[in-house]
């Protein structure tokens, strides 16, 4: 897997978190870059953090399904990719948590961090069938995530809310050809 595909995952991987920034920027009455600075920080750190474990728990296991690991990673960002497209897709609007008015709730923006990166566990899991080499992989996408939360969070300040169905179909849609892409090349239809 090539600094593209690992970029693409990144910025897939980074949509929730993306619009959940934009929703924290939504909260602020004036844009506190600093505030911004922190919301990105946890995101982009917990996005980093998630694949590492997946990492380390499919690396256990990865032997056992060496012939089937393209079926799984195909199948997992597929799923992840699909869940993603659904919550865009979905009529309902989720109620915006705060974490940020006058000051920076950490207690909640640890919470919104871990949920928007659940995903990257399994796209960590993933990476060890892949034999992806985990540094560089978690080093892309926690900067990704920390560059677009800290984008996220100006939009929703400046925007509001118009984008983050947007961003989050996106997401859903490149994690889903992204699978794929894996699994096209692991059957030989792609070079």
């Amino acid at each position: 897997m090539g600094i593209l595909e690992l970029l693409l995952i990144g910025v897939g991987l980074s949509m929730d978190a993306f619009a959940v920034a934009i929703c924290q920027g939504l909260c602020m009455k004036k844009l506190n870059w600093r505030h911004a600075a922190v919301i990105a920080l946890f995101f982009g750190g917990f996005q980093a953090l998630m694949p590492l474990i997946g990492w380390f728990l499919g690396s256990q296991f990865a032997g056992y399904i060496q012939n089937i690991d393209h079926w799984v990673a195909f199948v997992l960002l597929v799923l992840i990719g699909g869940n993603m497209v659904r919550e865009a897709l979905s009529p309902e609007e989720e109620e915006v948590a705060c974490a940020v008015e006058s000051k920076l709730d950490y207690k909640q923006l640890f919470l919104m961090a871990v949920a928007t990166s659940i995903d990257a566990l399994a796209v960590g899991v993933t990476f060890a069938f892949l034999e992806v080499p985990i540094i560089p992989a978690i080093s892309i996408i926690g900067c990704t995530t920390f560059c677009l939360s800290l984008v996220g969070v100006a939009v929703g300040n400046f925007f509001g809310t118009r984008y983050k169905k947007r961003a989050e179909l996106s997401g859903g849609i490149i994690l889903i050809l992204l699978g794929a892409k894996i699994l096209l090349e692991h059957l030989g239809i792609l070079g």
